[in-house]
């Protein structure tokens, strides 16, 4: 539904964006700006180190699994059995 609603209208030029900023600035006055936009800047800034920290331990995650698979596991020889499972008698 986006495609088609760009396709009508088309991509965002030069003007429109004035508009938005002389909105913003009628709205929020001059004083205010400045303070939105260091809050949008310390907010970007705790994202991306977010981001990178959640990188980082998928990367040691990654890192710290064994490339080897472990051995298989052998079924218990018969001098591990237990001697009541290896003495039965047979039903004749």
């Amino acid at each position: 539904m986006l495609f088609w609603t760009m396709a009508l209208i088309g991509p965002i030029g030069w003007q429109e964006i004035l508009v938005v900023l002389l909105v913003v600035l009628i709205l929020f006055g001059g004083k205010k700006l400045p303070e939105l936009a260091r809050g949008l800047a310390k907010s970007l800034k705790e994202f991306k180190n977010e981001m990178s920290g959640v990188k980082k331990d998928i990367e040691e995650s990654i890192d710290s699994e064994p490339d080897e698979q472990p051995p298989p596991q052998q079924p218990p020889s018969q001098k591990d059995a237990k001697p009541e499972d290896t003495d039965r008698p047979e039903n004749s």
